[in-house]
């Protein structure tokens, strides 16, 4: 308790006069462990104890990956929080403030543009090889089977009846011309379609974690 006439002000400390958390998702409490650690003379101790950080580390914002990949992420983030002045003996090389700044290498998307990029990269892997194929029974198969898959994903996302004709128009479209649907080939029908993708789509539900309340994990799905 105060002492009578003692400003209350002077007793409290609030955090908008502290110093800011380098990673605040750690919390103040871990943040001052590492400062008490910094200041630890003996190097085996100030070792024992940054393992020990790095234990509740690990409780308090559990690290993705792989338990090495986890593990040396905290250790990496406990160089950060220490502004890179921590001297232990870390089981991974130690990081340099200066990585923090470099920006990482660029990822190497393809660049190719699909034609069939709404259908997706594994239908035109598919027009492709059609494509290279001699006329004959198998390629007709193919062709068949490229016309239903796309039939499919149009019904996936459009719970309509699409025209033969559509399809059609379609294959000529995303083959470059090279592709015909023989007028002999019969495809799927749209309502046994539409069954196959409601078994999919259900089964996919029941996998779904049940919730404390009881309810599916997961947007309701209009039927």
């Amino acid at each position: 308790m105060t002492q009578k006439g003692e400003d209350l002000s002077d007793t409290l400390t609030y955090n908008s006069s502290r110093e800011d958390l380098v990673i605040p998702e750690y919390g103040r409490g871990i943040h001052t462990m590492v400062q008490h650690m910094l200041s630890i003379s003996d190097k085996a101790e100030r070792t024992k104890c940054a393992e020990a950080i790095v234990s509740v580390m690990g409780s308090v914002v559990p690290p993705e990956g792989t338990e090495e990949e986890g593990k040396h992420k905290l250790w990496n983030q406990l160089h950060v929080m220490s502004n890179f002045q921590m001297d232990v003996d870390s089981p991974f090389e130690n990081p340099v403030d200066g990585d923090r700044l470099t920006a990482p290498n660029r990822i190497d998307y393809p660049n190719a543009q699909s034609r069939a990029g709404h259908f997706g990269r594994t239908l035109g892997a598919m027009v492709d090889m059609a494509k290279k194929m001699d006329d004959g029974e198998e390629k007709t198969i193919l062709i068949t089977k490229l016309a239903n898959t796309m039939k499919m994903h149009f019904l996936t996302w459009n719970r309509k009846t699409v025209e033969r004709s559509f399809i059609v128009d379609q294959l000529k479209e995303v083959s470059g011309g090279a592709l015909v649907l023989p007028e002999e080939a019969e495809l799927e029908s749209t309502a046994e379609i539409l069954r196959s993708i409601r078994k999919t789509s259900d089964a996919l539900d029941r996998r779904r974690p049940i919730k404390k309340n009881g309810k599916k994990n997961g947007k309701n799905r209009r039927r």
